[in-house]
C-alpha cells in the first residue's frame, strides 16, 4: 500500500504543479497583451482622430473666406475702419489666460481708441466648458440689456469653444442678443495634445493624469474638465449632442506656426511687473518729481520657442499643420466661413504681443478687427438671405 499512495502523492503533485505553471503563464500573457495594447495606444495616439469633422456625415461644409479678409485687412491697414458702433465687442480668452495679465489687453485697447463698447469676458479660464458656457450665457444677456446693442463674439483658444458651447446649449435664450461669433485658433473638434496626455489605456496614464491634476488643480486652482473638455472623446460626445445653429454668422480662423530656428529668440510680452522704489541714478539734466515712483520691467516668455517645438512635435509625429496647440483641421467649425493667412502665426500670436514688431506687417489688434469686419458682413448677408426668401 505505501508505493501505491506514495504514487497518487506524487501523481497530485505533479497535477498541482502544472496547474500553477499553467496559471503562471497566462498570468505572463495577460501582461503581455496589456502592456502590447498599452503601447499601441500609445504609438497611434491621436492619428485616428485629428479631423474627425471632415470625415463625419452630415457636417455642413465649409467656405473660404481668406482672400476676402486680406482684402479688408489691407484696408484697415490704410485707415478703412469699418466696424459699426451699433454691436457690443465681446473677446473671450482661452485656457490659463487668467495668469496672462495682458490677454487680448491690446485688442481691447485698439477697440475702445476706434470708440467701439469692447469687453474682455471675465470668466474662469481653467473652468469646464459647461461651466462657461453658462457664465457666459449670463454675461452676454447682461451687456445686451445694459446696452441695448447685440453682442459681437470673438473667442481665442477655448474661449471659442466656450462661446460655441453657449450658444449651442442656450440658443433659444441668446438668438436674440449674439449677433455672430469668430473662433480663432479654436479647438472645436479636439486637441491632439490634450488627447494625449490625458487618454486612458496608454503608457503611464493614470501617473499622467495625477499630475495634471495636481497642476491644473492643486497650483493654479482650476479643474481638470477645462483640459478633459478638449480631448477628442469629450469633444465628439458635445458636439454630437449640441450642435451648432444654422443661421449664426461663424468664421474659424487657424494658422500654422513657424518651426524656423529663429522663433527661438522671440519673447512674448504678458505681463508687467511692478518693481519696489529703488535709489536709480537720475543721470538726466531735467529734474522729475516721481523720481520715487515704482517700475514696470515687462514679463516675458519664449512662448513662439514652445509653440515651435509642438509644432515641430505634431508634424513629425501626425504630419498635421497647426499652430502648436491646434491643428488646423480641427480648428475648422462646420458650417463657418474659413480664414487660412499665409503669415506663420502661432497660438499665442493673436492675443500677447511680440517684442519685435515689423511696421510693414499688420499686427493682432488690426486681424482681430478685420475679422469681425468679416463677421459684421456676414451677418449682413444672411440677414438679406432671410429676408429674400421672406418675400
Amino acid at each position: 500500500m505505501l508505493p501505491l499512495s506514495s504514487l497518487r502523492f506524487a501523481w497530485r503533485l505533479s497535477l498541482l504543479s502544472w496547474k500553477q505553471f499553467f496559471s503562471y503563464l497566462r498570468c505572463i500573457q495577460v501582461q503581455v497583451q496589456s502592456i502590447t495594447s498599452r503601447v499601441c495606444t500609445t504609438l497611434r495616439g491621436s492619428s485616428d482622430d485629428i479631423g474627425w469633422l471632415q470625415c463625419t456625415p452630415g457636417m455642413a461644409s465649409v467656405e473660404d473666406g481668406t482672400a476676402r479678409f486680406l482684402e479688408l485687412l489691407a484696408g484697415i491697414r490704410n485707415g478703412e475702419h469699418k466696424l459699426p458702433n451699433s454691436f457690443v465687442y465681446l473677446l473671450i480668452p482661452g485656457l490659463f489666460s487668467n495668469h496672462g495679465p495682458l490677454y487680448f489687453v491690446g485688442a481691447k485697447r485698439f477697440f475702445s481708441k476706434m470708440g467701439l463698447a469692447c469687453h474682455i469676458a471675465k470668466i474662469h479660464s481653467e473652468a469646464s466648458v459647461e461651466h462657461n458656457a453658462w457664465e457666459l450665457k449670463q454675461y452676454i444677456e447682461e451687456l445686451y440689456w445694459g446696452s441695448g446693442k447685440r453682442v459681437m463674439l470673438l473667442g481665442h483658444s477655448k474661449g471659442g469653444v466656450d462661446a460655441a458651447a453657449a450658444l449651442s446649449v442656450y440658443w433659444s435664450d441668446l438668438k436674440d442678443k449674439v449677433a455672430g461669433l469668430a473662433l480663432v485658433q479654436s479647438p472645436y473638434g479636439g486637441s491632439p495634445l490634450a488627447s494625449d496626455i490625458l487618454r486612458e489605456g496608454q503608457i503611464a496614464d493614470k501617473e499622467t493624469r495625477k499630475i495634471m491634476e495636481f497642476l491644473i488643480c492643486k497650483l493654479i486652482k482650476g479643474d481638470i474638465r477645462a483640459l478633459e473638455d478638449l480631448t477628442y472623446e469629450k469633444r465628439k460626445e458635445f458636439i454630437m449632442k449640441h450642435k451648432l445653429p444654422e443661421n449664426i454668422p461663424l468664421i474659424s480662423f487657424h494658422s500654422e506656426a513657424s518651426i524656423a530656428p529663429g522663433v527661438l529668440a522671440t519673447m512674448t510680452h504678458i505681463a508687467h511687473a511692478e518693481l519696489p522704489w529703488l535709489p536709480f541714478p537720475n543721470f538726466s539734466n531735467e529734474e522729475s518729481d516721481n523720481v520715487q515712483a515704482g517700475r514696470q520691467v515687462p514679463v516675458v516668455i519664449p512662448s513662439s520657442a514652445a509653440m515651435a517645438v509642438c509644432a515641430l512635435h505634431l508634424q513629425l509625429r501626425y504630419g498635421e499643420k497647426s499652430d502648436g496647440l491646434v491643428t488646423c483641421r480641427d480648428a475648422e467649425v462646420p458650417g463657418s466661413v474659413v480664414v487660412r493667412p499665409d503669415k506663420k502665426l502661432d497660438h499665442a500670436w493673436m492675443v500677447y504681443s511680440s517684442r519685435k514688431k515689423n511696421p510693414s506687417e499688420p499686427d493682432s489688434c488690426e486681424m482681430c478687427e478685420a475679422l469681425l469686419t468679416l463677421l459684421v458682413e456676414l451677418g449682413k448677408m444672411k440677414q438679406e438671405a432671410r429676408e429674400n426668401s421672406n418675400d
